[in-house]
């Protein structure tokens, strides 16, 4: 959320709002509050953790999938400079998108499906990463952020409502130092001191305060009316456009009073001097109201949501509690199962069920892939089968009582989804047996029938059970490969015998590669196809945390993680040396045992594929970097001698940067540099038909798809 405009009001027209702080001198502080008035001594950020992925995703290369092990490198980084000030950290991030903020979610993801075209005509024009104009995030980071965070022993918390009101009422209850984010809502919010993460340096451990005091002095406002400010400007209670006639009306009050004011701002004066001016009337009885009646209707409902438990409005509004959260599959299933979905999901602990169990809702963000790319099947519905094998262990798919069976509604970004309304989607049941397992087996078993039960289950959800054998025999990071890489070599038609060998070699070799290792990683050139791919891997291990959090978790969750399983150059390295008709010693760099455990997981791979009657073909494709293609880490602006450093603004304010820069040179050792190709990409084109309108090759059997 945020409020429109707020922030570049803040930093341009009301620079007294923003205060450059020391942390440490902040922690000290309330240290020494927390003594005086004897509440907690331990000096707390909660810190907004979707707010921060961009600036802990310093990694230069972003385009390929994720370089996971560098990401976990820069958390750790982030955790070490808090901890060494002696400052908590407690993470937040959202777990729920509420439904009146819906259309919000699809004007934003609409907006980055722009984005992601821009980027894939980027990589067909220069063959190379483009700069952080068009930046995105590598597919999944905020899932698998929750997941790394704790691993790092933090403590981190998943909403079940909107995100900045929990984190705003968990920072007034424990008396928090702070919130570290970049969400103008937070000066809103009447909670503790709002800093911004886009502004701290790590170095020097300072940021900067936006004053919530000072503001309310410049605008002389109450604090009790800044709710009514952001609704009245627009947020995503409050569409922009709702409160355009009020706005209008209002700035042009103001310039009547105010002929000489400079333009600057003065929408947000105006609105300010509308509040002072009109506060009564607004929701009072006397007088004509300039407020029609449906407005004042949705500003009272707005307001609500910036009011923290035990805190009263300026004015009388009914019904100020927060919305108690039903759950919408309550009549299918026990209490017992409700209340451990729940609490996985605050804690961070488990993926897709809280959603399914509670609101029926589950949504998918937007991922790298090529809208133009006809062969390629979009990753909603690759990974389509296996959700609904997730949702038929969840949910019943013939109800007792004879009713309908639950359906689960979805909203996921892929190219050609108008995002107009959901997918509703039916849970499908195994088809290992007859029998639907039992949740509370799979959850609270503990003798060695559950886990068996929870090792078949899962290799149930995605079809592989002659794979269930290899449970104990196999390290588990190495299983989960060869699950999701068998999977997708089932579902995605296209895939070839090249593609599949990028995939293993990759798996393979990340897993003996430092994060400084992986920095030396080089390609010619990037390939578009490539990226999609990398792109759909990573989602896939989104699938595997679904599948494992369901089925009671047969394996650790550290062992699906990205940074255990991939990395996005590597991969994207070995893709080009397979395409190019490399051997499979040079795909594992000269080793042998890598080798021979290549050849193993391959054999399986293609086993599994051919007892279901899909032929894995090798179908090479011959690849040529565009002209003048840069460096993946260099941006070239193509002038002479001008060259463009790739890196986060975090890191520039105070992220180690020696460890980002890695020498020129290509680690020999290894033996894996990739080569150009002398021939042109040759693609195989369909004009026969045009994607999500005629019937493609790859089309989901469910009718509901485009």
């Amino acid at each position: 959320m945020g409020v429109k405009g707020l922030q570049y009001f803040i930093e341009t027209c009301c620079p007294e709002a923003c205060v450059m702080v020391d942390l440490r001198e902040m922690a000290r502080q309330h240290v020494n509050n927390g003594h005086q008035n004897g509440g907690s001594t331990i000096p707390t950020l909660v810190v907004d953790g979707m707010a921060c992925l961009r600036q802990w995703y310093s990694c230069q290369a972003w385009v390929y999938g994720g370089q996971w092990k560098e990401f976990m490198h820069c958390l750790e980084e982030f955790v070490a400079a808090f901890s060494s000030a002696g400052i908590r950290l407690v993470f937040f991030f959202d777990g729920v998108v509420e439904e009146g903020k819906r259309a919000e979610w699809v004007k934003r993801r609409l907006r980055v499906n722009k984005d992601v075209a821009r980027v894939f005509q980027y990589l067909k024009s220069h063959a190379q990463q483009p700069n952080r104009e068009l930046f995105c995030l590598p597919s999944g980071l905020a899932t698998f952020s929750r997941f790394a965070l704790k691993s790092l022993g933090q403590e981190t918390w998943c909403s079940v409502r909107e995100a900045d009101y929990e984190i705003a009422n968990f920072a007034v209850r424990h008396n928090c130092m702070g919130i570290l984010g970049q969400d103008t809502d937070f000066i809103i919010f009447d909670s503790v001191p709002y800093l911004s993460v886009s502004q701290l340096r790590l170095d020097t451990m300072t940021t900067v305060l936006f004053s919530r005091d000072k503001l309310c002095h410049a605008l002389r406002l109450q604090k009790a009316e800044l709710p009514l400010l952001a609704c009245l400007l627009g947020n995503d209670v409050v569409p922009e456009q709702r409160m355009q006639r009020l706005r209008r009306d209002a700035l042009a009050t103001y310039r009547r009073k105010h002929p000489q004011s400079p333009p600057q701002g003065e929408k947000i004066y105006a609105a300010a001097d509308f509040i002072r001016s009109n506060q009564l009337s607004i929701v009072g009885n006397q007088g004509v109201s300039p407020v029609s009646f449906s407005d004042r209707e949705a500003l009272e409902k707005a307001i609500q949501y910036y009011l923290l438990p035990g805190q009263q409005p300026l004015w009388e509004i009914p019904n100020t509690s927060p919305p108690r959260s039903v759950c919408v599959m309550e009549g299918y299933l026990s209490p017992a199962i409700l209340q451990a979905a729940r609490e996985k999901h605050m804690r961070s602990e488990c993926f897709m069920e809280y959603n399914v169990l509670y609101d029926g809702v589950v949504e998918c963000s937007n991922t790298l892939e090529d809208m133009e790319d006809t062969e390629l099947t979009p990753q909603a519905i690759v990974f389509q089968p296996s959700r609904e094998r997730i949702y038929g262990i969840l949910l019943p798919t013939h109800p007792d009582n004879g009713e309908h069976a639950p359906n689960v509604k979805e909203w996921f970004v892929f190219p050609g989804n108008p995002l107009k309304e959901p997918r509703v989607v039916s849970p499908m049941p195994l088809n290992h047996s007859g029998v639907k397992p039992d949740l509370k087996v799979l959850w609270f078993g503990k003798d060695p029938e559950a886990t068996c039960l929870r090792i078949a289950t899962f290799w149930a959800v995605f079809e592989l059970d002659e794979f269930s054998v290899e449970q104990g025999r196999m390290d588990g990071s190495l299983l989960a490969v060869l699950c999701l890489v068998t999977y997708m070599a089932i579902q995605v038609r296209h895939l070839s015998l090249e593609d599949i060998d990028a995939y293993l070699s990759q798996a393979i070799c990340v897993r003996y590669k430092s994060h400084a290792e992986l920095l030396h990683t080089r390609v010619s050139h990037v390939e578009p196809r490539a990226v999609q791919l990398g792109s759909l891997f990573v989602r896939g291990l989104t699938h595997l945390l679904g599948a494992n959090s369901t089925c009671g978790c047969p394996f650790p969750m550290e062992q699906l993680m990205p940074w255990n399983t991939f990395d996005g150059l590597l991969f994207h390295s070995k893709y080009l040396l397979a395409h190019s008709g490399r051997s499979q010693e040079t795909l594992l760099e000269g080793n042998d045992s890598w080798v021979s455990l290549f050849r193993s997981l391959r054999e399986l791979v293609l086993g599994a594929c051919s007892r279901r009657g899909r032929m894995i073909q090798s179908r090479p494709r011959t690849t040529k970097p565009a002209k003048n293609n840069c460096n993946p880490f260099i941006q070239c602006r193509h002038k002479k001698g001008e060259h463009v450093n790739d890196g986060e603004q975090w890191r520039g304010r105070g992220a180690p940067s020696g460890r980002r820069d890695p020498p020129p040179q290509h680690n020999q050792a290894r033996g894996s540099r990739p080569q150009a190709c002398e021939h042109g990409r040759q693609r195989s084109r369909h004009p026969d038909r045009q994607r999500y309108h005629l019937a493609p090759r790859w089309q989901n059997p469910h009718p509901d798809y485009p």
